[in-house]
């Protein structure tokens, strides 16, 4: 792997990590459609931290917020941090029970197209569901926040988007668009940590440093950027737009699968 290679799949992992697209899916069909050879486990981890740097930068003062508010014992901050680490069990058993099997789907074009082709289902339905205002709504239960944990389970699967998924879900459990969205990116935090405390151990730092440089920086820089963009895009209620993308990219994928 070169640099230019190592920023190609630094800038696909960082819009898509948080577009609802599933980074997972474009990660695996950047490497066998473009040619592009994947970084291994290291540096797998390294772009996930790079995207991770971007939630902390963009949500920083919510997660300053909660922390003082964990740490004096508010009510509300309590009920979100406890809500943020249940929502994450379902993901991590589910990671541990399947892992390998999910690191064997990656290779698999003809599922992680249908992967991305349910994800565009998902998105597109999302447009039905009536965001309920932020006024006068509980926002974030541990009810609801468990709800959205679970969803995210499925995540795991290559092609199918963490954030669309999760987000969706908020949607339809009741919160508001933009309070579904900061869940969402929260619930990330742990996810990602978690899975890197996962692999460390066993992934092999044999990359050259300049490419873990380079995929860290571009992966966080355009990871805040997608941030952005998606918060914008979920208020003003146009997900459903990502669904003709991720049904574009699923079609690609199964011509290949044919051609191939």
């Amino acid at each position: 792997m070169n640099p230019l290679e190592a920023s190609i799949l630094a800038i696909v992992q960082g819009l898509t990590e948080f577009l609802p697209v599933s980074s997972s899916g474009h990660l695996a069909l950047a490497s066998t459609l473009l040619d592009v050879p994947e970084g291994g486990l290291a540096f797998d981890i390294v772009l996930h931290l790079g995207t991770l740097v971007a939630v902390f930068v963009f949500y920083w003062k919510d997660i300053v917020a909660l922390i003082r508010g964990i740490i004096s014992r508010e009510k509300k901050s309590l009920v979100l941090g406890g809500t943020l680490l249940a929502g994450t069990v379902p993901v991590a058993i589910g990671g541990l029970l399947l892992g390998d099997f999910i690191e064997g789907l990656f290779s698999n074009i003809l599922f992680v197209s249908c992967a991305l082709a349910f994800t565009g289902t998902v998105l597109f339905f999302s447009g039905r569901i009536k965001p309920r205002s932020s006024v006068n709504n509980p926002g974030i239960t541990f009810k609801r926040g468990l709800i959205v944990g679970l969803a995210q389970t499925i995540a795991i699967f290559p092609g199918v988007s963490r954030s669309g998924t999760t987000i969706c879900t908020g949607l339809w459990a009741g919160l508001s668009r933009e309070e579904a969205a900061r869940y969402s990116f929260l619930l990330a935090i742990p996810a990602i940590l978690g899975a890197a405390a996962k692999e460390l151990p066993s992934a092999s730092w044999s990359i050259p440093l300049v490419n873990v440089a380079i995929g860290f920086f571009v992966s966080a820089v355009v990871g805040f950027g997608a941030i952005s963009l998606l918060v914008k895009f979920v208020k003003q209620g146009k997900l459903t737009g990502f669904a003709w993308y991720c049904w574009t990219v699923a079609l690609a994928g199964l011509f290949f699968v044919v051609w191939r």
